[in-house]
């Protein structure tokens, strides 16, 4: 049985990236949000596009206006009115002004821009009433970015800010990676779907509807195959299918030491390379993880609810968004936090204890939920947006003590 480091590190190691050049499409910019870019992007223009007004006042030159004041204003011509959207066309000379808007394009000989309270004007004449900073209120052309250089690196989510400044470029479409395909079924001749009347002994198939709901929150495309019954044929027919088109395959039950557990057997048998067969951590001991020389990954996870998420989330759930192309930011996320609850654990194992994140005071405290914490209990799972973790050798942490949470659940 392996720690939890042991498996994190073998897990990882095994995920290589989609391809660059082969996985990947074009899609517009309307529909790009939250997809991984795959390649860098590059503008012919530069940010701003032309020096331009910061404030709505007057276009100056410093020279100018370097000594006014309250007690001496320096009196100006207006010779221009450059509203935003508009080209200037005349050229500032001396003891010249343009009254000028936010966003305005700046006219020749202009170096600086007066905001208007600090001004009076009168009838085409402006008196500069305090003396401004050089350049003061100039957006400076390509001072926010110049033309030619990387503008955005490939490998990140396309949220908002990077939407704006794709349209920016008047980039209407955008390369990214294909969403990673993920297959999805569950084991268990106990198990029946939502439609099934429920007889004494069955159990409505959560799992499924869990894991899709994850693999689409985090970008990527669920393939349902719907429950499988503990039969090796049918196992093994499902894992054939899934190995072909799949990048991963995701089973639930089916992998602990059970008469009716085939899941290792099959893949052994079907050529994969088991790397993992139990994890010393609970919820989740029992989990298989697997490769094919087609390269897909196999994940045999529990088939207790409980467990099944919180081994998505250790280690299904980075796997799925460093496969996908995301460069940076695809590993769990723990924080400390203070403990709201004692929580405790007999220390043979890391502990994994769901609940939910409060800022109490200004502090974030871990709520732990109620109720059992049964791997067999979904209920409690509800609501739920962390994991507190308690290592091996840990066997209390007390109310106000500091836990360590995995906090991208």
């Amino acid at each position: 049985m392996l720690s939890v480091r042991d498996a994190t590190e073998i897990i990882f190691n095994l995920v290589q990236p989609l391809d660059s050049q082969q996985d990947t499409e074009i899609v517009d910019l309307s529909t790009a949000h939250g997809r991984i870019l795959a390649t860098p992007v590059i503008s012919p223009l530069d940010f701003p596009h032309w020096d331009n007004s910061a404030m709505d006042g007057y276009a100056v030159r410093y020279e100018d206006v370097q000594n006014s004041s309250g007690e001496q204003p320096v009196s100006l011509e207006i010779v221009a009115e450059i509203p935003a959207g508009d080209q200037p066309q005349s050229t500032l000379q001396p003891g010249q002004a343009a009254r000028i808007f936010t966003g305005a394009m700046m006219p020749q000989g202009a170096d600086t821009v007066v905001m208007q309270e600090r001004t009076h004007r009168e009838d085409n004449r402006v008196l500069i009433m305090a003396t401004p900073k050089p350049g003061e209120f100039v957006r400076r052309k390509a001072a926010y970015y110049q033309a030619g250089t990387q503008l955005l690196p490939a490998g990140i989510r396309l949220n908002a800010p990077e939407i704006a400044v794709l349209a920016a470029l008047q980039c209407s479409q955008v390369k990214v990676y294909r969403r990673p395909r993920i297959a999805i079924f569950s084991t268990g001749d106990e198990l029946v779907t939502l439609e099934q009347p429920l007889q004494p002994g069955q159990i409505v198939d959560s799992n499924q509807y869990a894991l899709a709901a994850l693999v689409r929150q985090i970008g990527a495309e669920p393939i349902l195959l719907g429950i499988v019954k503990d039969h090796p044929t049918a196992l093994t027919e499902t894992i054939n299918y899934d190995v072909n088109n799949a990048d991963i395959v995701i089973s639930s039950g089916g992998v602990s030491v059970g008469d009716y557990d085939y899941i290792d057997k099959i893949l052994a048998a079907l050529g994969a390379e088991i790397h993992i067969r139990s994890v010393a951590m609970r919820p989740g001991k029992p989990l298989t993880v697997a490769t094919f020389p087609q390269s897909p990954i196999y994940f045999g996870l529990p088939g207790n609810p409980a467990a099944v998420l919180v081994t998505f989330w250790r280690f299904v759930q980075p796997v799925i968004r460093k496969l996908g192309g995301l460069a940076e930011g695809w590993e769990p996320r723990f924080v400390k936090v203070r403990s709201h609850d004692e929580l405790r654990s007999d220390g043979k194992r890391e502990v994994y204890v769901w609940g939910s994140l409060h800022l109490v005071d200004g502090v974030y405290e871990f709520h732990q939920a109620g109720g059992s914490h049964s791997s067999g209990n979904l209920i409690n799972l509800a609501q739920t947006n962390a994991l507190a973790v308690l290592p091996v050798g840990r066997t209390l942490i007390a109310p106000g003590e500091e836990v360590e949470v995995l906090e991208n659940v």
